[in-house]
């Protein structure tokens, strides 16, 4: 599948300031529990960056997500993924939005195994999900890291892969690199199982 015909199934990628190569956002008020917490004063989105600022202001990008999100039923959609992704030395799933199913996580599954030259991670809270997989059944390439719900809350224990919000400095380098992964790629990295984030 060409790239161009992809686009046209998937909607396109987003490309972040922060981080390398491409990512993929989905709309974050549908998401299946950070729409829940976003509501609760103390929770990490609480007050959370992707329904705010330009995905407020402009209207385009908010579309673009609801096409996205519509796109992932459709049966062309893993060749699609596939078609955008597999050029790019990593990748990020969702820097807005989250899992929608456990079907969405299976297809997820599968791009990861037929671009096995990409570096791909997850960062999500729906553990409604991660718990019908086992670690085992992740693709070697992918990295899923259960975020915790609460601010200054300790990592899951259920999962291998975590990251954490808390008040004050966390072992993420971004704030002192002007906000930007830099050469940094922690996140990816299977051997490190819990990413500390700032909050911010």
């Amino acid at each position: 599948m060409k790239v161009k015909e992809a686009k046209q199934i998937t909607g396109s990628m987003t490309r972040t300031s922060k981080m390398p190569d491409l990512s993929y956002s989905l709309p974050a008020w549908e998401c299946k529990t950070g729409a829940k917490l976003a509501k609760i004063k103390g929770s990490v989105c609480n007050g959370c960056y992707a329904m705010k600022g330009n995905y407020t202001r402009y209207p385009a990008i908010k579309a673009a997500q609801y096409v996205r999100l519509k796109a992932i039923t459709d049966p062309r959609w893993v060749e699609a993924m596939v078609a955008q992704i597999k050029n790019q030395k990593y990748f990020r799933w969702h820097d807005a939005g989250d899992i929608q199913s456990e079907e969405h996580l299976l297809k997820i599954f599968e791009v990861c195994k037929l671009t096995p030259k990409t570096k791909h991670w997850i960062p999500t809270r729906e553990a409604q999900f991660l718990k019908l997989v086992s670690p085992e059944e992740v693709p070697d390439n992918l990295i899923i890291r259960m975020s915790s719900h609460m601010v200054d809350q300790s990592p899951v224990t259920f999962w291998p892969w975590t990251s954490t919000v808390k008040n004050g400095s966390g072992t993420c380098p971004a704030p002192k690199q002007g906000g930007k992964c830099g050469s940094c790629r922690s996140c990816w990295d299977r051997k490190i199982p819990n990413i500390e984030y700032a909050k911010h």
